[in-house]
């Protein structure tokens, strides 16, 4: 039987839940994900599921969050002058907004408070803090 190893280009379909069972991605129905074993792609704990599965394998891993998207960073917590904000623009928590980083890069953030002179600014990934849970299906292997 062929199984994944470090370094095969494979696709997979995927469903993505938290430990409550609510989904939050799924490539059921769209085209298979594709990435490369062990190439850092992924997040660590879904790239290190994919050694050894066979072709048609299916299985469901748990990812803790330190493998997933880490864990909530309280520096990602940015206070943004209300001043660098047009005049026209309705803030409101929960509205998502995108910065751009030193190198240009955009950084999406979300507003999780309004002050007097600032916007309090949430950059964490949203499943950052989170475990994961994972249905997997390896459906396709180039080694």
């Amino acid at each position: 039987m062929t199984v994944a190893k470090n370094g095969d280009a494979v696709k997979v379909h995927y469903t993505g839940k938290l430990t409550n069972g609510e989904q939050f991605d799924s490539s059921i129905g769209r085209e298979p994900l594709g990435f490369i074993v062990g190439a850092g792609q992924m997040i660590k704990g879904f790239d290190a599921a994919l050694p050894g599965m066979g072709l048609g394998e299916k299985k469901t891993i748990n990812i803790p969050a330190v493998d997933a998207y880490g864990e909530r960073s309280t520096e990602a917590i940015i206070e943004f002058d209300k001043a660098n904000i047009p005049e026209d623009m309705k803030l409101e928590v929960g509205l998502p907004l995108t910065l751009q980083n030193q190198h240009g890069q955009p950084v999406p953030v979300i507003i999780t408070e309004i002050k007097e002179t600032v916007i309090v600014l949430d950059a964490n990934h949203f499943l950052a803090g989170k475990d994961l849970v994972f249905d997997i299906e390896l459906v396709e292997i180039e080694g």
